[in-house]
């Protein structure tokens, strides 16, 4: 029973520091209503491990290296802005014209409980009509995997916060507990990250209904432009 006490204090911690709206969790619920099941899950264990690496090293003490180099910090704040400005620019364009995205959630969503084409039928091209219905394919699936993949890492990895929040803050927390406690509540914060994204991942696919509308792309890429662009701007002034 005193196990579990560190152990829920650091989920509790965890949870409370990264159930929030961020570029790391808009880019998640993108990817889960409009990508497939393995590029969502390639998102889920990057955003679940990283979390995990830092945690970690803050628990070790890496913080306290982070804070005695504040130029490495600033570095990534540019470079971090820079990106978050550039993705915010194109999600304003997405906003702006018609996408794609509605279609393929909505083809995606009708084609469960359809059967695959029969071997040797060759591949399916866009367009081409299953069921008698057209059908619109989704770019190819290593692709997707590897600009997902990337992305996210540049979202986790280019963002200063995560190490303030992340190596300092919750490292600092950590080695409060004692020397018996401190790993157990670092369990319990590791937990509640790989809880967060697994259902942020996963369960964002619910909401595919939802988003078989263009309308609903539209407000939420104008959502995301003016986040990503209000992020990217706060970096650069220091914030």
């Amino acid at each position: 029973m005193t196990a579990l006490i560190p152990l829920l204090a650091g989920l509790g911690t965890g949870l409370a520091l990264i159930v929030a709206i961020g570029v790391q969790n808009t880019y998640l619920l993108r990817l889960a209503v409009s990508s497939g099941l393995r590029v969502v899950t390639a998102a889920v264990v990057v955003c679940a491990v990283s979390d995990a690496v830092l945690i970690v090293a803050g628990v070790l003490g890496v913080g306290a290296v982070v804070e005695r180099f504040p130029v490495a910090l600033v570095v990534v704040r540019f470079v971090g802005a820079a990106f978050l400005v550039t993705y915010g620019v194109l999600a304003a364009r997405r906003a702006l014209r018609p996408s794609s995205d509605a279609i393929r959630v909505a083809d995606e969503a009708a084609d469960d409980g359809v059967p695959e084409p029969a071997a040797g039928s060759g591949p399916e091209r866009p367009g081409t009509v299953v069921a008698g219905r057209t059908r619109t394919v989704p770019p190819g699936q290593a692709v997707t995997m590897r600009t997902a993949v990337a992305t996210m890492l540049v979202f986790t990895w280019a963002n200063p916060h995560v190490y303030l929040d992340t190596l300092v803050f919750l490292g600092s927390v950590a080695n409060q507990q004692g020397p018996d406690d401190r790993w157990l509540w670092t369990v319990g914060a590791v937990a509640a990250s790989c809880l967060w994204f697994g259902a942020l991942g996963f369960g964002g696919r619910l909401l595919r209904p939802l988003f078989a509308k263009p309308l609903t792309w539209r407000v939420f890429d104008g959502l995301v432009a003016v986040a990503m662009l209000g992020f990217g701007v706060l970096l650069v002034v220091g914030a």
